[in-house]
């Protein structure tokens, strides 16, 4: 094993949550050691809290043992196991060039990078996946960390070139929300129904360019061109992926309508805000932000009566799904990058038929969309790499001594997204 430990530490402050519910404390633990040759023993930067952590804040996740709660953060590499070495071979790249050290970001979930759904990029369906931040694999929002087959799991920050240019607060991005929401806007621009929209071809020739036969309809009009896309849920993830969605959208000089929603006001102010500095001069769409009340009237207006191309809904709950329904039109998607409950989805099977309805649900695949997150990230310092600004995406950075109540407020919506310092 290499090791930078020092001192004979042996003890750690961590942000420890106990069941049933609404229950945070500080805590003095054990810092954690190697037990396996993958291990990885992380020096924590800063840790994020998120959306996701509330399940487990207020018992919905129904876990009955304590644990160190966050799955979001970055750190320097301060323990490696037995299988890191430069000799290493026939394994994921890390294992032969990560070092004591070295600074990293982590995904919110562990991935081996060595079975079948790693290698297909599906990441977050690793058969040795454990989420950060459960009694099982204890979180981030504490000074030391155990990662699990961390040459599969973790992102060297020595392998960015650009590194330099980054914000650390912006890093910390990278662990979840902010591929979450790349992945999100890359699923809804690249699902089979909204292709006719992006290719200029009348389904199937959308997805099969090479297909041979006559297709016999009329030309698109101008209004079969555009695309009218609507986020639901404006908290940091559906933030995310607003900023992704509309580069993408500009990238490919698509044209668009996208409605950004939220019942809160401070979140579409900030929205609104944060679209001022991005929108810059594109000429190819319109972006506006509503409330729940009054959306629906909205999209019809704007495409109709026909409905919205695709959904894309970053909240997690029924009522979000059901307003996701409401608003796509016959053939779209609906697109759910939020964490959901055990209630039951409130759709019944002739609705989804009945309108064509694709559902895509599920995790982010972090640690496959790092590229393409890393590069947004690099081209939306302006507004991705502040901290505490009116268009910031991160609001501040705590200690652990204010964790109790940053985590009531940020239940009660009072606040943004929050990072923790646990050496501040």
């Amino acid at each position: 094993m290499t090791s930078a430990l020092v001192e004979d530490l042996s003890s750690q402050r961590a942000v420890r949550w106990h069941p049933p519910s609404y229950d945070i404390r500080v805590e003095t633990l054990p810092i954690p050691e190697i037990e396996h040759p993958d291990d990885a023993i992380i020096k924590i930067q800063l840790a994020g809290l998120c959306g996701s952590d509330l399940h487990v804040y207020r018992g919905t996740a129904r876990l009955t043992e304590p644990c160190i709660m966050g799955h979001e953060f970055i750190g320097e590499v301060v323990a490696l196991g037995a299988s890191f070495h430069s000799s290493s071979t026939g394994r994921p790249h890390l294992y032969s060039t990560l070092h004591v050290g070295d600074k990293i970001v982590s995904p919110f979930t562990v991935s081996c990078g060595e079975c079948h759904f790693c290698r297909v990029g599906f990441t977050c369906r690793c058969v040795e996946s454990r989420l950060f931040g459960t009694p099982m694999t204890p979180g981030g929002q504490a000074q030391y960390v155990r990662v699990r087959r961390a040459g599969g799991t973790l992102y060297s920050l020595q392998d960015i070139p650009d590194g330099s240019l980054l914000a650390d607060s912006s890093l910390l991005l990278l662990c979840d929300i902010l591929p979450t929401g790349v992945f999100a806007a890359f699923q809804a621009l690249s699902h089979a129904k909204t292709l006719p929209f992006t290719t200029r071809q009348p389904y199937p020739l959308s997805a099969s360019p090479s297909q041979i036969g006559d297709v016999s309809f009329l030309p698109f009009l101008e209004e079969d061109k555009s695309l009218t896309m609507a986020v639901i849920g404006l908290g940091p993830v559906g933030v995310c992926t607003c900023i992704a969605l509309l580069d993408m959208l500009v990238t490919r000089n698509l044209k668009f309508n996208v409605i950004a929603i939220d019942p809160n006001e401070a979140r579409r102010a900030k929205m609104a805000s944060i679209y001022s500095i991005i929108g810059g001069n594109q000429q190819f769409g319109e972006f506006q932000v509503a409330d729940t009340s009054n959306v629906k009237e909205l999209v019809a207006t704007l495409t109709k009566g026909v409905g919205c191309n695709a959904v894309l809904e970053v909240v997690g709950n029924t009522s979000a799904l059901r307003l996701a329904y409401e608003l796509v039109r016959p053939f779209g998607c609906i697109n759910s990058v939020g964490v959901h409950s055990d209630h039951a989805v409130p759709y019944k099977g002739v609705e989804l038929y009945d309108k064509n309805v694709s559902l895509d649900f599920g995790r982010c695949p972090v640690r496959a969309m790092f590229p393409m997150a890393l590069e947004l990230l690099l081209k939306r310092q302006d507004v991705l790499g502040s901290v505490g600004g009116e268009t910031s995406l991160v609001e501040k950075i705590a200690n652990f001594d204010d964790a109790v109540q940053v985590y009531d407020d940020f239940d009660k919506g009072k606040c943004g997204k929050v990072l923790f310092d646990p050496w501040k």
